[in-house]
C-alpha cells in the first residue's frame, strides 16, 4: 500500500452580511453535527495514486479506473496547489503557482451500471492527512478581501495525526477534522469546467461536515458517474472566510455505490447517523439558503410523508441552516441539517 508520507506536495467571494445575521443558526453548531469515529472501515478493492488526476469537470475526461457498484476505493490526493507546495514553502512561492494545477483531483472513477437519473452514494470511511499543511492570505481573495488590501501571508504547519490537533500558534491549538473540499461527478457537458465553484454535480463544496462517517449523495448526469475527489483540508471552519483552509495531501478510503430508483435529487445531499442535510448553491447567501430549505422540504415530504406546509414549519423549528463556504465565486454554499432524533416512530422511506 502506498504511504501518505510519500506524497509531495485557491479558491475565490462576496455575500450580503445582513442575510448572514438573519440566519442566526448559521453560527450555531448543534449536537447533531458532532461526528463519531467511523465504524465503516473496509479493505480497499482498488487504489488510485496522486498521479491519477485531472483538474476540470467534463463528461469527456477519461476515467482513471472502472469499478463495480459497492466497491471500496482508496485514493491519494494532493493539497490545493496540486503538489507545488511543501512544508518548506515560503510566501515567495505564492507568486509562482501554476494555476492549471490548482484543485488536482484524483479520478475520475467510472462506476459500472451508473446512468443519468441514478444517485451516487459515497460513504467516507477513512481520511488521513499527511504530516504537513499550509494556509495563506492572498490579495483580492477571501470574504473580506477589500479590508486586507495587498497583504500576503503563507503559513506551513507540521501535522501529527496521533495528536489529533494542529498548533496554529504557540497558544492556539485547533482539532484536526480532515475532509475533501472538492468531490463531485461529471456534468453532462463537453466543456471543461473549472473546479472553483460548487455546482449541481458537487465540485468545490468546501463543507467541513463531509468528513468520516458521512455518506454523500450526488445526482448522476452521465454514464459511469465519473466521480473525483481532492482539494483536501486538515481542518476548516464553516465559511472558509479567508479563502483557504488548512490545505494538506491525504489518503482517503470511500465506498462508492449506485442507487437505482432512488428519490431524485437536484444537488448534493448527505447524511450521518445523527442528521440528514441538503445543500444549495447560488450567487448569494439568501438564494442558496432558500434552495437548501426548499430541498429539505422536498426531502421531508417524500421520505417522511409530511404535507408541504408541515415540512416547511418543521424546518423552522428543527432545521439548522449553515454557511458552508462564501469564497468560491461565483457561487457560495448553504446547507440545512435536520436531526434524525426528532422522528420517533418511522424510518425515512
Amino acid at each position: 500500500m502506498m504511504s501518505i508520507e510519500s506524497l509531495k506536495p485557491l479558491k475565490y467571494g462576496y455575500a450580503p452580511i445582513l442575510i448572514a445575521v438573519l440566519l442566526g443558526a448559521l453560527a450555531c453548531v448543534d449536537q447533531s453535527d458532532q461526528h463519531e469515529t467511523s465504524k465503516l472501515s473496509a479493505k480497499p478493492d482498488f487504489t488510485l495514486s496522486a498521479s491519477q488526476t485531472h483538474t476540470k469537470f467534463s463528461r469527456n475526461i477519461e476515467p482513471a479506473i472502472t469499478v463495480p457498484s459497492g466497491s471500496v476505493v482508496e485514493v491519494f490526493t494532493h493539497e490545493a496547489t496540486g503538489g507545488q507546495f511543501d512544508l518548506e514553502s515560503s510566501v515567495d512561492d505564492l507568486a509562482n503557482i501554476n494555476m492549471d494545477m490548482v484543485h488536482t483531483l484524483t479520478g475520475p472513477v467510472f462506476v459500472e451500471g451508473a446512468e443519468s437519473g441514478d444517485t451516487l452514494a459515497v460513504e467516507l470511511l477513512e481520511i488521513e492527512p499527511a504530516d504537513w499543511a499550509w494556509m495563506a492570505l492572498i490579495p483580492h481573495f477571501g470574504f473580506l478581501t477589500n479590508e486586507f488590501g495587498d497583504k500576503t501571508i503563507l503559513k506551513t504547519f507540521p501535522l501529527n495525526n496521533d495528536r489529533g490537533y494542529v498548533d496554529f500558534s504557540d497558544n492556539i491549538r485547533v482539532p484536526l477534522r480532515p475532509f475533501a473540499g472538492v468531490m463531485g461527478v461529471a456534468p453532462d457537458t463537453d466543456d471543461l469546467l473549472n473546479t472553483i465553484p460548487p455546482r449541481a454535480n458537487g465540485g468545490n463544496l468546501d463543507d467541513p461536515n463531509l468528513t468520516v462517517g458521512t455518506t454523500v449523495y450526488f445526482p448522476v448526469f452521465v454514464p459511469g458517474a465519473l466521480f473525483s475527489i481532492g482539494d483536501t483540508h486538515a481542518v476548516q471552519g464553516l465559511g472558509e472566510v479567508s479563502g483557504t483552509a488548512m490545505e494538506a495531501p491525504m489518503r482517503i478510503v470511500y465506498r462508492i455505490s449506485i442507487l437505482k430508483n432512488a428519490r431524485t435529487i437536484e444537488e448534493v445531499q448527505y447524511e450521518t447517523d445523527s442528521y440528514y442535510a441538503t445543500t444549495g448553491f447560488a450567487k448569494t447567501i439568501d438564494e442558496a439558503a432558500r434552495k437548501a430549505t426548499r430541498f429539505m422540504v422536498d426531502h421531508l415530504v417524500e421520505t417522511r410523508g409530511l404535507s408541504r406546509e408541515d415540512a416547511y414549519m418543521l424546518c423552522s423549528i428543527a432545521g439548522n441552516l449553515h454557511i458552508a463556504e462564501v469564497v468560491d465565486v461565483p457561487h457560495m454554499l448553504v446547507t440545512m441539517h435536520m436531526p434524525k432524533s426528532i422522528f420517533l416512530d418511522q424510518e425515512a422511506k
